[in-house]
């Protein structure tokens, strides 16, 4: 069971179950096709087991993180992800969440908003540091309530007060990380994550909404450009997608274990919430996974896709972006494994 080749197999059989009958889609960005077989690397769940929610124990085997599946992308879905987990978060909890550009993907309070409430917890964002309707802290509460936000919880935007910062250990381009100063306010993050491309990152889940998302709007470009200042659209790719898992290391030995990812599959784009003009997703949803561990919960997210019978568009983007350093990174330096074990929950 623990052979990559059968590892692989059992996600694949999973993904053509769920997505039968559905057509391959043309590739977007023109890359040559390739199977999950043929992926630089795959790091597959060694068993996929399967659960009845809500779920307090599970025979997992713990030895590997463990990441939770539903293909019930709805609210009762995402309650029963959460609970699967067994997380009994105390004190002040954020849920961190892209509040995204208007026209985006962003993720919508009727799926979000139980679970918000019933953390009673505070939607946590960071200003953004390439224009748009976030820029600045008054047009960004603005998108916030927009996008309904303010109605499901209280929203705070981490660096209207300035930036904190955070040491950097074990890295190879940061030594720091600048983070919103409001983050010393919270004892507890739920990291809420839409799965989907970017532009620059080839993908964003659990690590850029960790780094990037966290991070103010100098410490974003201090992720995009490594460390060395200069312009954040002409940084080399690898140190930059390598400063991506250091700034979320960062954060992850901040909180010292105070922290749960939630990543949701859904409106499967190429582009990210940061585009207010994001390209049509051309995939099938896929489902929301939860772990402990931000590298597993992101890495399963991409097994998935390359899975997909119609995950080409977006293999494409994450392969011109070098995407999977990132994970290759952040399991080097110590932030979580590539390697785990899928247990599916039946809502």
């Amino acid at each position: 069971m623990k052979s990559k080749k059968l590892s692989q197999l059992v996600i694949l059989a999973m993904v053509v179950t769920l997505l039968a009958g559905c057509a391959k889609a043309d590739a977007a960005d023109q890359a040559p096709e390739t199977t999950p077989q043929e992926a630089e690397t795959t790091a597959a769940p060694e068993t996929a087991t399967e659960l009845s929610a809500p779920v307090q124990e599970t025979a997992a085997d713990f030895s590997t993180p463990v990441v939770y599946m539903t293909t019930d992308i709805s609210a009762e879905g995402l309650m029963a992800i959460y609970e699967a987990l067994g997380a009994s978060p105390e004190g002040n909890i954020a849920v961190k969440l892209s509040t995204g550009e208007p026209g985006s993907n962003y993720l919508r309070t009727d799926l979000i908003g139980e679970l918000v409430q019933s953390l009673g917890a505070t939607i946590v964002e960071c200003n953004t540091a390439y224009g748009g309707s976030r820029s600045n802290t008054e047009m960004h509460y603005q998108v916030a309530k927009d996008h309904g936000y303010t109605d499901i919880a209280d929203v705070d935007i981490m660096d209207e007060n300035g930036s904190m910062t955070l040491p950097v250990t074990g890295g190879s381009n940061l030594t720091e990380n600048l983070v919103g100063a409001n983050f010393a306010n919270y004892d507890y993050f739920v990291v809420l994550s839409h799965f989907k491309g970017h532009a620059m990152a080839g993908f964003g889940g659990a690590i850029k909404n960790i780094s990037i998302g966290i991070a103010s709007s100098e410490g974003k470009m201090n992720i995009h450009t490594a460390g060395q200042g200069g312009s954040m659209w002409s940084a080399p790719q690898d140190p930059f997608l390598e400063s991506m898992a250091e700034a979320g290391k960062s954060v992850v030995d901040a909180l010292d274990g105070n922290i749960l990812y939630i990543n949701v599959m859904n409106r499967l784009s190429v582009d990210c919430d940061c585009d207010s003009g994001p390209a049509e997703p051309d995939m099938h949803d896929i489902g929301i996974l939860a772990s402990f561990d931000p590298v597993a919960v992101d890495q399963a997210c991409v097994d998935l896709v390359y899975a997909a019978p119609d995950g080409q568009p977006l293999i494409n983007r994450i392969e011109s972006r070098n995407g999977l350093h990132t994970l290759e990174h952040a399991e080097s330096i110590g932030l979580g494994s590539r390697t785990y074990e899928l247990v599916n929950i039946h809502v």
